[in-house]
């Protein structure tokens, strides 16, 4: 059975409790990883991921939150000995920064390295990134400081809806990647330029129609951890809680 496992749920400022936002999307014979940060050596360990058995990597956009452990996991792999080829998947914008921070680490000048194929996705709404036997996913431009995609993830076996916001204003894209999901992920950092509050995170989930809402890329302030789960319920008749490191969400 295909789960999800939410490897971090900090905004940008992590925490002792809370890595920055990123989760890994675990099948049988696949295994992708949703942006990239801190130590993802260690954090897809600790959730029980074998690291070699990543088969891809979709990057929302260049922020240092989600993309930062990039290149040590692509280093790290190639000196545990992969072979294998690992799919990256994201906007020009990403990954144009991404091949030249790779640049700078003169990484096609290290030795049997394994293929890395890069998909770059248009800016465009419901755009397909990759689908196996266990899910789908399609991304939308979503309204953040740099180019970003949302995603939205159907599982045809249990025909369950994932959706994810990313780093956004409230916007109609996130509202139809959410339509009618099982479950949405919409980040809480606040009203503030590129983001939102959990109470506009609720106005999207109720929007959408969506049955679960889970706030995620929060403050590390737990005083302020009970406010964001009732701001955001005071806009959405469903279930709202927090999303926590290491949560297993089974699809």
């Amino acid at each position: 059975m295909p789960k999800l496992i939410v490897l971090g749920t900090a905004f940008a400022v992590a925490g002792e409790a809370q890595e920055n936002t990123h989760m890994v999307l675990v099948g049988e014979k696949s295994a992708a990883l949703i942006d990239c940060s801190g130590s993802p050596m260690v954090r897809l360990k600790q959730a029980g991921v074998d690291p070699q058995s990543l088969t891809d990597l979709v990057l929302t956009h260049f922020h240092p939150d989600h993309v930062s452990g990039v290149p040590v996991l692509l280093m790290d792999m190639w000196l545990l000995g992969r072979k294998k080829a690992l799919n990256v998947y994201g906007l020009d914008y990403t990954l144009d920064r991404i091949e030249a921070v790779m640049e700078a680490y003169n990484w096609k000048r290290w030795p049997d390295f394994y293929p890395v194929n890069f998909h770059r996705l248009p800016e465009e709404d419901l755009t397909p990134v990759l689908e196996t036997k266990e899910w789908r996913i399609c991304a939308s431009p979503v309204q953040h400081m740099i180019p970003t995609i949302g995603l939205r993830i159907e599982f045809p076996a249990s025909r369950k809806v994932l959706a994810y916001s990313c780093d956004t204003n409230p916007c109609n894209e996130v509202v139809e990647l959410a339509r009618e999901a099982d479950i949405l992920l919409h980040e809480s950092a606040g009203d503030e330029e590129g983001h939102s509050s959990a109470a506009q995170a609720g106005e999207v989930a109720e929007n959408a129609g969506a049955k679960f809402l889970y706030l995620i890329h929060y403050t590390t302030d737990v005083k302020q951890h009970a406010r964001l789960v009732r701001d955001a319920g005071g806009n959405f008749n469903g279930p709202v809680a927090l999303a926590r490191d290491f949560m297993e969400l089974e699809f």
